[in-house]
């Protein structure tokens, strides 16, 4: 068998330079920044003409007292109104948020890549517990040892002893044969 040389898979060479590829990340990073200048500005623009459109400049000289309450009472029902809809997009704000925050976890789940957080080993008492769990309901001490059975050593030995002493098959097999076999196992059944 002729031995044949290993052929080592190296990642073909680039046909960019390096230099060529610094050049070309430096003109998408400027070019992403002025995109992000150019949208920053749209914003600002675009709040500009909406406060524009909403809030009208004041005109408050030359205005009696009984116009000047008015106008008070305009602008209080308008901040009302604007309050109401700052809840509203809050409230929509938070349960998107929340959404993501379940997708986002469910997500994590399919994929399996879900750590679970370490545990601390704590040791905690009866006591301690009921207390966590009942909160100031428990007051008096608990005996829970009290509840258990009490077994004595006797009964375990009769016991043992009763389940070690097995007759004989045949004649167990000749008493219950026959109808008088079946009777006998429904009354001692249906007499329980």
């Amino acid at each position: 068998m002729p031995i044949t040389p290993k052929v080592e898979h190296t990642k073909p060479k680039s046909k960019i330079s390096s230099s060529r590829k610094v050049s070309l990340k430096i003109l998408l990073l400027s070019r992403a920044l002025e995109e992000l200048e150019a949208e920053k500005q749209a914003r600002e623009e675009e709040k500009v003409r909406y406060l524009g459109e909403q809030l009208p400049p004041l005109q408050v000289s030359g205005l009696s007292l009984e116009e000047l309450q008015k106008l008070c009472k305009q602008l209080h029902t308008r901040i009302d109104q604007v309050d109401e809809e700052r809840y509203d997009c809050e409230a929509k704000v938070y349960k998107n948020g929340k959404d993501i925050h379940e997708l986002k976890l469910k997500v994590m789940d399919m994929g399996g890549k879900f750590k679970k957080p370490a545990l601390r080993k704590v040791r905690v008492s009866a006591e301690e517990m009921m207390r966590a769990l009942l909160g100031t309901k428990h007051k008096e001490h608990m005996d829970l040892r009290s509840n258990l059975k009490s077994v004595k050593k006797e009964d375990i030995k009769q016991e043992k002893e009763g389940n070690l002493e097995v007759g004989d098959w045949r004649k167990n097999v000749e008493a219950m044969s026959g109808m008088e076999g079946r009777k006998k196992m429904f009354d001692a059944g249906g007499g329980q």
